[in-house]
């Protein structure tokens, strides 16, 4: 990864720790040659910067969706609320800004597509992707919609990336785990791990062509 980019992206407000980044690069190096990636959860764009890495590297694009009010966790009162980030005018969380200064700051408006909105209702519109990156609400309904509304797809052949999946309650929250544990019940095969990070290839034909 670029060095350059590879030290903002350590800069970036985000969850994402380095070295699970540079494997969501790698994940994504190999699939932008076949078609778009997609993020669910751009926050302040943290991975974007990964992933809009290696789609830059490949001539590829990535569409990362988010509707910036952040997630329930991130509300004031939460564990992962930032005050930074509510907007003085109505009181909420909007993250926006901070992507789009992100992106400027990194070169890659020209590679990563921000949409705003909501995912589930976006994914109904959407044709494939190469890649999905399922890092957005981490609540049960929230994780659970994403996975459904996205896993299929995922084209065959193409790579599924959860972020924040934690085997021992004691480390995390169960829904990304749970939605982990969906895709390889649903015929997702184990293709790369790195701390929480985990990524999954949809075979080209069987029980995951969902």
């Amino acid at each position: 990864m670029n060095p350059e980019l590879a030290a903002l992206a350590q800069r970036v407000k985000g969850f994402m720790p380095h070295n699970e980044g540079l494997a969501l690069y790698r994940a994504a190096a190999e699939a932008a040659s076949q078609g778009p990636l997609v993020e669910i959860g751009s926050y302040c764009g943290k991975s974007a910067v990964y992933l809009g890495a290696a789609a830059a590297a490949s001539g590829g694009v990535l569409f990362t969706i988010d509707h910036h009010r952040g997630s329930e966790e991130m509300q004031a009162g939460w564990e992962h609320h930032d005050a930074e980030l509510v907007d003085p005018q109505t009181g909420r969380m909007d993250s926006l800004p901070i992507l789009r200064q992100t992106l400027i700051d990194a070169g890659l408006e020209e590679t990563v597509v921000a949409i705003v909105g909501d995912s589930v209702t976006i994914a109904a519109h959407w044709p494939s992707a190469a890649l999905v990156f399922i890092d957005g609400g981490h609540g049960e309904a929230p994780a659970h919609a994403d996975y459904e509304a996205w896993a299929p797809k995922v084209m065959p052949g193409g790579l599924l990336a959860i972020h924040d999946v934690f085997p021992d309650p004691a480390d995390g929250g169960r829904p990304p785990y749970e939605i982990w544990l969906r895709a390889l019940d649903d015929g997702f095969i184990g293709f790369a791990a790195e701390g929480s990070l985990r990524v999954l290839r949809k075979p080209v034909s069987g029980p995951a062509s969902l």
